[in-house]
């Protein structure tokens, strides 16, 4: 099992998802925030963790998820915000979420975005609903052939 793998999503999610909580405005996006404090190891370097996690942030950045202006030390990436295409990717319709009957249009729109449905997946800890979940960001248009069963 790929545990980094895991992680990646875990990470790139709750990132995500605290840049759209702040969308748009800019935001220091703290390591710490999002997996925990890491204790640093015996020369004073981040943890591996510590630096997966920094690196997801960086991945996200270079494939055009977010913008930000510089690091602070490695412990965040200071004025990031979510590009564009992260914010529609977010905000689009996650095929096959299902609805009470009497719900609203605003709130079915709300309850079946991708935004929605991974702070669910993290709130209740559904690790593989967060990795399949997270692949969507990924996917370009959720009717390419290419599923993300395809994927995984």
């Amino acid at each position: 099992m790929d545990l980094q793998i895991d992680e990646f999503y875990k990470d790139v999610a709750a990132a995500m998802l605290l840049l759209y909580q702040a969308f748009p405005r800019k935001v220091a996006v703290y390591i710490e925030d999002l997996i925990g404090r890491e204790e640093l190891d015996d020369f004073g370097l981040p943890s591996q963790r510590h630096q997966n996690c920094l690196s997801a942030l960086l991945w996200l950045a270079e494939e055009g998820y977010l913008r930000f202006d510089s690091c602070i030390a490695h412990d965040a990436l200071d004025q990031a915000v979510l590009s564009e295409k992260a914010f529609l990717r977010l905000t689009r319709r996650v095929p096959e979420v299902e609805f009470a009957s009497d719900a609203s249009p605003s709130i079915r729109r709300v309850q079946a975005s991708l935004a929605f449905q991974l702070r669910e997946a993290l709130a209740s800890r559904q690790s593989e609903t967060v990795a399949r979940l997270t692949q969507l960001l990924f996917v370009t248009s959720l009717n390419d052939k290419r599923t993300t069963d395809d994927t995984v």
